[in-house]
């Protein structure tokens, strides 16, 4: 989004209105709607982000599928803000607060994000309440950069800040919901369907169902498809997703199909996107090769979406011993540059572009808990 704003409002963004200059700082009553609001369970988050900076604002969620209202809130919401200000001051808050509420940027995080969060925030980001969480949540959780950005905005040395490395403030863990790295893999996952516009959607190991439930959520994907060795894993996914009592136009966009991923099937054929979320570690070398041909070869799908651990960030956990997997299934677990050979490979011997993209919080030196890369043809 703060692309987009960036991109369309780069004049007003940057305070220029050629032959108007007399309306820069003129206020007038804005009014901004932004919808699908990323708000992670967290709706105080939203007016604690707003409100200090004077803006009227509505924020509104909806349920995630109104006739399973047992499924509780989407994920995302609705915002209306209004307040008497310039159009640099209402684009500048936008452009800085959008990707706070997100938090997962699909790039890499570096120096420069610091001059652009210093840049737009100057005048109202050192004096804002929330300038803590703003300043980590929009350099996504790097604490070496939002030391940094904090101690520049403070004027005051880096080093100060260092203390506070490993301490997230006790307020904002109360306040704010910390989502699980499942969690974060699924909403990168959908991020990347949703950009690439994907319509229909293949689903490899599709397990009990938690990626399709989340699929099945959102009205742009006409056609799932939830493929699985496990006939019990099958089974538990169609009651995740209410099956039997899904209405009948919900009904068509779904079918869950029992199937090996080590077979050609003409079943798999002829889909916008497949995501492989969480699988290739359970597979043995040779039975690797043979996935490949399956989905690269004869699948062919536009879009290919593959996660999988990265064992460097291990070290991160303390109760797994060194040298010992994230699950006694797993068959291995790749390092980055493992992942990136294997994954390149994969990429020049089918046809595909390849590009990579970190899922969960990152480490300076471990790199994210989870990688993805994504191919395209």
């Amino acid at each position: 989004m703060s692309v987009a704003i960036a991109k369309i409002f780069n004049s007003a963004l940057a305070g220029k209105c050629k032959g108007r200059e007399d309306l820069l700082e003129k206020l007038l009553r804005l009014e901004a709607r932004v919808s699908c609001l990323p708000c992670r369970g967290n709706e105080d988050y939203v007016t604690r982000l707003f409100e200090p900076l004077g803006y009227d604002l509505v924020f509104e969620t909806q349920p995630l599928d109104p006739y399973f209202q047992d499924w509780g809130k989407s994920p995302y919401g609705n915002l209306l803000i209004r307040k008497s200000q310039t159009l640099k001051e209402l684009l500048t808050h936008l452009y800085v607060l959008i990707p706070v509420l997100d938090v997962n940027k699909h790039y890499w995080v570096g120096d420069d994000e610091i001059e652009k969060l210093l840049k737009r925030g100057e005048g109202w980001l050192a004096t804002h309440p929330e300038k803590d969480s703003i300043t980590r949540r929009y350099l996504k959780n790097r604490w070496s950069l939002a030391r940094e950005a904090l101690a520049r905005l403070a004027d005051t040395p880096a080093a100060d800040l260092a203390s506070s490395e490993e301490k997230a403030p006790k307020q904002e863990e109360a306040l704010e919901r910390v989502l699980s790295l499942n969690e974060q893999r699924q909403a990168c996952v959908l991020s990347v369907l949703r950009d690439k516009g994907a319509a229909n959607v293949l689903d490899l190991g599709c397990g009990e169902g938690k990626l399709l439930k989340v699929l099945m959520s959102e009205r742009s994907f006409k056609r799932i498809v939830g493929v699985d060795v496990s006939h019990r894993a099958l089974e538990r996914a169609a009651d995740r997703i209410h099956l039997a009592d899904l209405p009948a136009m919900q009904r068509e966009r779904i079918d869950l199909l029992h199937g090996s991923l080590m077979y050609r099937d003409k079943r798999l054929a002829g889909f916008d996107a497949a995501t492989v979320i969480e699988v290739i570690e359970h597979l043995d070398a040779p039975r690797l090769a043979a996935f490949e041909r399956v989905l690269f070869e004869f699948a062919k799908p536009k879009i290919v979406v593959i996660t999988t651990p990265n064992s460097e960030y291990n070290a991160r956990f303390e109760n797994l011993p060194a040298g010992k997997f994230r699950h006694e299934d797993h068959r291995f677990e790749w390092t980055r540059s493992e992942f990136r050979d294997w994954a390149s490979g994969v990429a020049n011997r089918f046809g595909y572009n390849v590009d990579f993209i970190p899922v969960g919080d990152e480490d300076p030196k471990l790199g994210p808990p989870t990688q993805m890369g994504v191919f395209s043809r």
